[in-house]
């Protein structure tokens, strides 16, 4: 520093501070030339008109690198033109820059003069790549060559490097050090350190690529398939990130480690799979580096790098600790655990290395696995990382003394952090021989926050219910508890007559029954579960059944009504229990043992045939035949906890319908006249549901569900309008008309919607109706004005005692109800049917609730109670596994509960095609196969091929298993029952959450028509409308066929990332000639 001021000592004239100075030397005989000197810099920084030296004044020196292997160089030709604007004059030494392609002629153009050795060393500030060290063509050492007392900008490393700093020292030398300026924000394009990491990080990748003997990117061509190389990254830091990039780019399967959890998240970023160990120890060290971790984090890690070292085929290790040895992370064993052609690549060489086995400086080979040890991977590149360095060394000098025409620096002991004192202090390691290292804590230092992980549902759940304060959780617990008892008060003493309080405890306990019974149930069989509570709630023909009358035939309005209802739930009954039957055979497997059906007639000829006995001996016992009824319903639906007793559950629900409706009959004793029209609806209406249930294909099960309940809710309407007009003459003297009249309007309401929506959703399934949603202007202020209407025309029904008007507001209410019904289903797109279908089939358990009371009967009221649970249940399963909403699915809503506000990320690169042979050779490589089925293999009918396809891989050794999404397919369970029938074991059909751990450990996954169901932005984009749903984690898997029609997107209109993946690939076309064509190619190479 002393130097750059004498420069400008001999350009002052001050007669005072020069004759003070001459005295002294007059007075002191022995003081020394450089005492001299000081004074005179004194007397030159008086005279400046601010501190510092002029920039014209300084000589800026660039020497040429002499380190062995050495070809970057300090300052670019731009660097030198910038320099030479803030006014320095600037010396290169001849061929300074050849090595890195920058000819002396480029120098001279930006400015400087060329010059020896010598003469660039004369320099007041010297500019270096490398520490100073022995000039062996000079045969001295460079700082013996040095200016006393100028500056040296280079990378010093002082804490390992302290007899260097003393040889400085004793040149009363001021040093920069680039490799200590501070990590902070200010400071980074200062950061030579990060410049140089960067393109350490992009080399070690194109090295390990040169040396590897493979393609990066997985290819399928005519030859054959080249799977994608594994890369791991050990070290999240600018090299590490660096390397992950290159690798991603270069079509890797990229997977990233490190102690600190942002660097995982920056891993993420870049398409790289984050590994950690599963022990929660923060990472987080000093000035952005990793801390040193503790034993038991250490014995972790290590054993996620052997488990790696076995399936990876580069590694590119990174970590550093900041004056310390590199520490070992790849032991020898590890390096021979891998596969034979491996690379690794150590980054950390020149610290020691991060692989035992790594020879620093060196290409070696050890057991046949190649290592690049190299430690001037930057200096492999030098026209980057020249240029790179030259930035960051110019942006420096002008940061560090911001004057216009001097050069000043000021060095301060305090400073706040992130200030340009924090980087000035930071860098200068010395200042005219005075060791200024370490630099003192700035003050103000940030305490470093933890990175901020994303929270899985359930410890959101958790905080939320943290939240709550015990008083606050124990007050609504006992508000609700209070609520409900107060309401069966309420009930107690507003009950119209004695029978009241015994249905609403019936309805009760059937619906805790109905509740706990459901949950039971295996997600396999909840199509049959659908079939059967169809089957059973055509119950509603008690009511029927009930409100006829006449002879052979009905004579007035409310009779026919009754006929129709009558007839109406036959068909749901027989073509209910049918299709029931038909699924559930299906389950059968070769091994299963024989069934005797035939005997299931002894309990129902005890249970029917013993009540027609008690019946004609006078005994009137039809309330414990309707208990018997309702039980024998509850077994129906507990009988499909598993595919073994399923069979029974539905041949209890057959013996209580038929209960059910025998008690039925005995009560009203009918005529030989009526009981023929009742004989003759029930027998048309079973007549005509056999049939349907003969002919419907499985494929289009759907659809018949959906006709079926616009059936129970079609009943429900006639049967509550029936019941008014029979029960109106008696209004006027019955105390539970006000009751009768409210029940019959609710059913009415909830018929119509559960008829109409019934109707609609049939029309989307069946192909008749678009399945797009039909987004209606304005159409949830149309639906909450059919609401209010629907309300509203209750008042007049109430207040207004005259027929007319009774039978004129609930047609109405049916008009507006129905009306309500479409325009709700009508904005549900086809992939939510799902939810639509378990609803509906709600709706119809509470259309036959309100029947139940309307007619007194608990065989109803049991019935509905169980069927509405049911509905409720399944809706709830269906919309936790697209975590959504119930009301945002029917009332037609775009996104989940976790969709954040942000704009949906964008998915790059481009996907892969296959065709059926390269398809045939993966699987033929494969051991373990994975089947995805989503909609698509049900609209393709593609379930047989699959089957046998299933079967011959089978039989070569392989383990092939099904994973099943929830809302897969149109219905709840329809993919269980399509495989069942194709013949495929049910217990390789396994649920999403049974099987999505099991990914990472599966060759293959074939996955046939699905599309939302598998799409990972649900995971990897918090913006996307899919974000937060439970989805099938397919692409952790070593490889993926999708087969689809093309790669348009799915219902939900969210492009898939999985189909962009490395280890993903398309075959397009029908899903069932695609099978076909798969299983014969696989059959033909057995």
């Amino acid at each position: 520093m002393a130097s750059l001021l004498r420069a400008v000592a001999t350009s002052c004239s001050t007669p005072l501070l020069s004759g003070v100075a001459c005295a002294k030397l007059q007075a002191v005989k022995n003081v020394r030339t450089p005492c001299l000197r000081f004074f005179r810099t004194q007397q030159a920084l008086q005279c400046s008109a601010s501190p510092g030296v002029p920039y014209k004044q300084l000589t800026v020196g660039v020497p040429k690198e002499v380190f062995q292997n050495e070809r970057r160089v300090a300052i670019s030709p731009a660097g030198v033109q910038a320099l030479v604007k803030q006014g320095f004059n600037v010396v290169v030494e001849t061929g300074a820059g050849d090595s890195a392609k920058f000819p002396d002629e480029m120098y001279t153009a930006a400015g400087a003069a060329i010059k020896d050795a010598k003469e660039v060393f004369a320099s007041d500030m010297l500019l270096k790549v490398r520490a100073p060290m022995l000039n062996p063509a000079l045969d001295a050492h460079e700082i013996d060559l040095m200016k006393e007392g100028s500056t040296l900008v280079s990378f010093i490393y002082p804490a390992q490097n302290p007899e260097l700093m003393e040889q400085l020292s004793q040149k009363k030398a001021t040093v920069l050090a680039m490799d200590q300026v501070p990590r902070v924000t200010i400071a980074q394009g200062f950061d030579a350190l990060s410049s140089m990491a960067n393109i350490a990080g992009y080399k070690a990748v194109v090295l390990a690529a040169n040396n590897f003997g493979r393609f990066f990117t997985g290819q399928i061509t005519a030859a054959g398939k080249v799977p994608p190389a594994k890369v791991l990254i050990i070290g999240g830091g600018v090299a590490g990130l660096a390397s992950a990039g290159t690798a991603r780019a270069m079509g890797a399967i990229v997977r990233g480690f490190d102690t600190r959890e942002a660097a995982l998240e920056q891993f993420k970023s870049l398409g790289a799979e984050p590994l950690a160990v599963d022990m929660k120890e923060a990472g987080e060290g000093q000035g952005g580096y990793a801390k040193e971790m503790s034993p038991a984090f250490i014995e972790a890690e290590m054993k996620l790098f052997a488990k790696q070292c076995l399936d990876v085929d580069i590694i590119v290790t990174t970590a550093l600790i900041p004056g310390r040895k590199a520490p070992i992370l790849i032991t020898k064993d590890m390096v021979e655990s891998m596969k034979d052609g491996s690379v690794v690549v150590d980054l950390a060489a020149e610290a020691g290395g991060n692989i035992e086995t790594t020879v620093p400086g060196e290409l070696s080979v050890h057991n046949g696995v190649v290592h690049v040890g190299y430690t001037d991977l930057p200096s492999r590149l030098p026209t980057q990382s020249s240029t790179l360095y030259s930035n960051n060394i110019t942006k420096l000098i002008r940061a560090i003394s911001p004057d216009k025409d001097h050069f000043f620096l000021d060095v301060k002991e305090a400073f706040g952090y992130g200030t340009m004192d924090h980087v000035v202090r930071g860098s200068i390691v010395m200042q005219d021989g005075k060791v200024l290292f370490p630099a003192p804590a700035p003050n103000n230092v940030p305490v470093a926050a933890a990175p901020i992980k994303k929270k899985t549902k359930k410890e959101l759940e958790a905080e939320k219910a943290a939240a709550i304060s015990p008083f606050a959780a124990t007050l609504t617990t006992t508000g609700a508890y209070a609520g409900g008892l107060g309401t069966l008060l309420g009930l107690g003493l507003c009950a119209p007559h004695a029978a009241f309080p015994q249905m609403v405890t019936t309805f009760g306990l059937a619906g805790l029954v109905g509740y706990h019974t459901v949950w039971g149930v295996t997600p396999a069989l909840h199509s049959p579960l659908m079939s059967v509570t169809n089957a059973i709630s055509g119950l509603t023909a008690v009511g029927g059944l009930s409100l006829m009358g006449g002879g052979y035939t009905p004579t007035n309005t409310a009779e026919t009504l009754a006929v129709l209802a009558a007839f109406i739930s036959s068909v749901n009954i027989a073509g209910g229990f049918l299709v029931t039957k038909k699924m559930l055979d299906m389950f059968k497997r070769p091994t299963d043992p024989p069934e005797f059906n035939y005997l299931w007639m002894l309990p129902t000829g005890v249970f029917v045939g013993g009540y027609g006995v008690a019946l004609q001996s006078g005994y009137n016992i039809e309330q414990m035949m309707y208990l018997g009824s309702g039980l024998c319903c509850v077994g129906a639906l507990g009988g499909l906890s598993n595919q073994k007793t399923a069979r029974l559950g539905n041949a209890l629900g057959m013996m209580g319908v038929a209960g059910g409706i025998a008690a039925t009959l005995g009560l009203l004793k009918p005529s030989p006249e009526l009981l023929a029209q009742m004989s003759a609806a029930m027998a048309v209406g079973g007549t005509a549901g056999l049939t349907l249930a003969k002919r419907v294909q499985i494929t289009d099960l759907p659809q018949l569900v959906a006709a079926f309940h616009s059936l129970v809710g079609l009943a429900a309407v006639l049967t509550c309008v029936s019941e008014y007009m029979v029960e109106y003459p008696h209004f006027a003297t019955d105390p539970a008309a006000n009751l009768t009249k409210i029940i019959a309007y609710m059913g009415t309401f909830i018929g119509g919607v559960t008829f109409s929506g019934s109707l609609v959703a049939y029309g989307k399934l069946q192909g008749m109706l678009s399945s797009s949603p039909l987004m209606l202007p304005g159409r949830h202020a149309l639906n909450a004005s059919l609401m209010a209407g629907s309300v509203g025309a209750m008042i007049p029904y109430m207040l207004d005692p005259s027929y007319t008007t009774g039978i004129t507001c609930l047609g109405g209410v049916s008009a507006l109800s129905a009306v309500m019904g479409v325009t709700l289903t009508a904005a549900i797109g086809g992939a939510d049917m799902p939810v639509v279908i378990t609803v509906l089939n709600s709706y119809s358990g509470w259309a036959l609730c309100a029947e139940g009371f309307l007619l007194n009967n608990n065989l109803l009221t049991i019935v509905g109670a169980l069927i509405g649970s049911s509905g409720a249940i399944l809706s709830y399963i269906m919309c936790v596994a697209m975590n959504r909403s119930l009301a945002n699915v029917i009332l037609g809503g775009y996104g989940t509960s976790s969709t954040g506000s942000g704009k949906p990320m964008e998915i790059t690169g481009t996907h892969t095609e296959v065709n059926v042979d390269q398809s045939v050779e993966m699987i033929k490589d494969a051991q373990s196969v994975i089947i995805v089925p989503g909609y698509g293999l049900c609209a393709a009918k593609a379930q047989y091929p699959i089957a046998e396809l299933v079967k011959l891989l089978v039989e070569q050794g392989k383990k092939v298993r099904f994973g099943i999404h929830p809302v897969a397919g149109r219905m709840p369970g329809q993919l269980n029952v399509l495989l069942a029938e194709a013949g495929v074991p049910y217990d390789v059909v396994l649920e999403m959450d049974e099987i999505n751990e099991d990914f990472n450990d599966t060759d293959l996954v074939l996955v046939i028509g699905a599309n939302d169901t598998v799409n990972s932005a649900a995971q990897e984009d918090p913006n996307s409308i899919i974000a937060g749903m439970p989805v099938l984690e397919v692409w952790k898997s070593k490889q993926v066929i999708v087969m689809k029609r093309s790669l348009g997107v799915g219902y939900a209109a969210v492009d898939n990332p999985v189909f962009y993946k490395p280890n993903t690939a398309m075959l397009l076309g029908d899903a069932k000639k695609t099978c076909d064509a798969l299983a014969s190619k696989v059959r033909q190479e057995e």
